[in-house]
């Protein structure tokens, strides 16, 4: 098995800019220098209210196409998959993360199902089962591909006993869930626009993807637009890549930063808050940060917030300089009571000593450490929003439970 990649190496996402050099790090077409006062930002194409990311996993002619988020949006790129253990490769691989890979597992799911067509039913089920297997296990932390398994598997195995029934069972159940996980991340956006004024400066970490489109969207229909402060996310520059050319796309105001500068950006503008000699610090002309708002890969039961490996540091900035934190999920992990329930998932610790695929280390240095997620305990965090609503994190399971009884 390989999977086959298809794209233009030179071109620039339809639709939006793109990046600069992806080895240096060249700023995102379009946005102004840090401090810059302005109404909205200059942008090399018109304004999308479809982001490119929003549509990057398709199925199509038999095959599941993925778009490369590596590459993007320097290269537009697809990685063409022919079977489920290609797609989990692909999810493994990085190819597509955060909520990519819920889409690719069910992408992955009605591929398999097409191809199980002519088999026996037993057979039929048994190779459905077999390439859930593969894509729940691609990544141990990320939760998105168990959930999309558990959904299809679920319609399988009510379907009827033939083959043509187990076809349909998995196909509709596929479309249907990723369906209802954009509903529950419309939900997800309207819950968080709720917390934020309008005009707020809003820090944020990784990639939230279909959570942050359906932010935006649900900002604008609140008649609300906020400024955005990334931090680009090493080693794989998500912020940079993928967050700051998004929201660019959308117009939003959007400034980058490294991923060393969130505590100083954090502290600008509030001194009286954290106890800090007016001046004690540079602000940079950032402006204070009203809210850090990040996705969740997973919470659990208590609270407990499992992101991007980073967001603790964040979390722990913000709560020393009385910046509310708001962690996204639309939904606690029933079955993890603690984030010691929850696998941290350790990446290979040389793509810390690249960047892009460039070796940015020294060759003398031949030690690393990547865990590719850290967990930020409750006490950092403000409210954890979820589909239902914002709860408080310590009670974040009771409170989700008893929204869900009472709706």
């Amino acid at each position: 098995m390989h999977m086959t990649t298809t794209g233009n190496a030179t071109t620039p996402a339809a639709g939006g800019s793109a990046l600069g050099d992806p080895v240096h790090g060249a700023p995102v077409h379009g946005t102004p220098a840090r401090g810059a006062e302005f109404d909205a930002p200059v942008l090399d194409a018109p304004v999308l209210d479809a982001p490119v990311l929003d549509d990057s996993v398709r199925v199509e002619g038999g095959v599941v196409r993925i778009l490369d988020r590596r590459v993007f949006p320097e290269t537009v790129s697809w990685v063409t998959a022919t079977d489920a253990e290609e797609v989990g490769a692909a999810i493994a691989g990085m190819v597509t993360q955060s909520s990519g890979p819920l889409f690719a597992a069910y992408a992955g799911l009605e591929m398999t199902a097409l191809q199980v067509a002519d088999l026996a039913p037993d057979a039929a089920r048994e190779r459905l089962r077999e390439a859930g297997r593969v894509l729940e296990s691609a990544r141990p932390t990320n939760n998105h591909p168990r959930e999309a398994v558990a959904h299809v598997l679920a319609a399988v195995d009510a379907a009827d006993a033939g083959t043509a029934s187990i076809v349909e069972a998995a196909v509709d159940a596929a479309r249907e869930g990723a369906a209802i996980y954009r509903a529950r991340s419309r939900r997800l956006g309207e819950a968080t626009v709720e917390l934020l004024p309008d005009g707020a400066r809003i820090l944020t970490h990784c990639w939230m993807d279909t959570y942050l489109i359906e932010f935006v969207r649900a900002a604008r229909a609140a008649g609300k637009r906020f400024e955005w402060v990334a931090t680009e996310t090493r080693p794989y520059l998500q912020g940079a890549r993928l967050t700051a050319h998004t929201l660019a796309e959308f117009g939003e105001h959007v400034t980058l930063i490294t991923d060393g500068m969130g505590a100083a950006a954090l502290a600008a503008g509030h001194d009286a808050d954290s106890g800090l000699e007016p001046g004690a610090r540079h602000t940079a002309g950032i402006g204070p940060i009203d809210a850090l708002v990040t996705a969740a890969d997973r919470v659990s039961l208590d609270g407990s917030v499992v992101n991007k490996v980073g967001t603790l540091g964040l979390a722990v900035a913000a709560h020393a300089f009385g910046v509310p934190f708001y962690a996204l999920v639309q939904a606690p992990d029933a079955e993890a009571p603690t984030a010691a329930d929850i696998v941290v998932e350790s990446r290979d610790p040389g793509e810390v000593l690249h960047t892009l695929g460039r070796r940015t280390a020294s060759s003398l240095v031949t030690e690393a450490w990547y865990p590719a997620f850290d967990v930020t305990p409750s006490r950092f965090v403000s409210r954890i929003v979820t589909d239902r609503g914002a709860f408080e994190p310590a009670r974040v399971g009771e409170l989700y439970a008893a929204a869900g009884e009472h709706a």
